[in-house]
């Protein structure tokens, strides 16, 4: 039985910070992002902002002892599902590229991502990004006290297979509050009506990786960065949500 903790009303406000300053971070970035800026300096600019307004990077270091992961957040472009590690690559104009944030203040954790677009892409790709955003955001909607986890992961694979695109199943949304992985696990595929039950004060990430091409995935030897196997376009969106008695409140907006 999976035992997830509730928060209380002073954990959710912490959390509401925490998720506050990501939102504010993606506002900071976004700016930047465009064709010739490199990975390392769009992650040098959040490290900055999140120290800055007294947090903590909360992916800096994070990992395995022989190999934490090195940068503050995670730029991930084109074919890059998940965990891209910035360095010299420039963007260019037509690329996408997923940053994902987290922040530890205050003791609680933030977590989002947002795929953004440079310059202009090709109606597929444009499709997916758009398909992927609006898949998160049809999990979202089934947030709600009684609810079950399945219900979610249903709502974005219909959607996203509906519109022939598909989802990445290895890699999930997550618990979240005074750890930055907790339980339960959120899958993004899924069948309605079953998984845990959600009830008020449960807090978590649903981060949807949608593939314009097929499933697939592959660890790349620095054992952080995940891609298509297909080599084709992926892109993610992610939001922090807690659930609330009337539904959810999302804390990284």
């Amino acid at each position: 039985m999976t035992r997830v903790a509730l928060k209380s009303a002073r954990e959710i406000e912490a959390m509401r910070r925490a998720g506050a300053l990501v939102a504010e971070t993606f506002r900071v970035l976004e700016p930047h992002v465009k064709p010739g800026v490199t990975l390392a300096e769009l992650d040098r600019i959040a490290e900055e902002h999140i120290r800055k307004a007294g947090a903590v990077p909360a992916y800096l270091g994070y990992g395995p002892k022989n190999n934490p992961f090195p940068a503050t957040i995670c730029a991930s472009v084109n074919e890059v599902i998940c965990h891209g590690i910035p360095g010299p690559r420039e963007l260019k104009e037509g690329d996408i590229i997923g940053v994902d944030i987290g922040v530890l203040l205050d003791g609680y954790y933030g977590d989002a991502c947002y795929t953004y677009i440079v310059g202009k892409v090709s109606p597929d790709v444009q499709g997916l990004v758009d398909t992927t955003r609006e898949s998160l955001m049809a999990g979202l909607d089934t947030v709600q006290p009684g609810g079950r986890l399945g219900d979610i992961g249903y709502a974005i694979q219909t959607l996203a297979e509906g519109r022939g695109y598909s989802v990445v199943q290895e890699y999930t949304g997550h618990g979240i509050g005074k750890r930055l992985h907790e339980e339960p696990t959120v899958y993004h595929h899924g069948v309605r009506y079953t998984g845990l039950k959600l009830q008020p004060g449960m807090v978590f990430t649903v981060e949807p990786m949608i593939n314009l091409g097929r499933p697939e995935t592959r660890l790349l030897p620095d054992g952080w960065t995940v891609i298509t196997a297909d080599k084709k376009p992926s892109a993610q969106f992610e939001h922090t949500v807690v659930v609330t008695p009337k539904g959810h409140e999302i804390l990284t907006v």
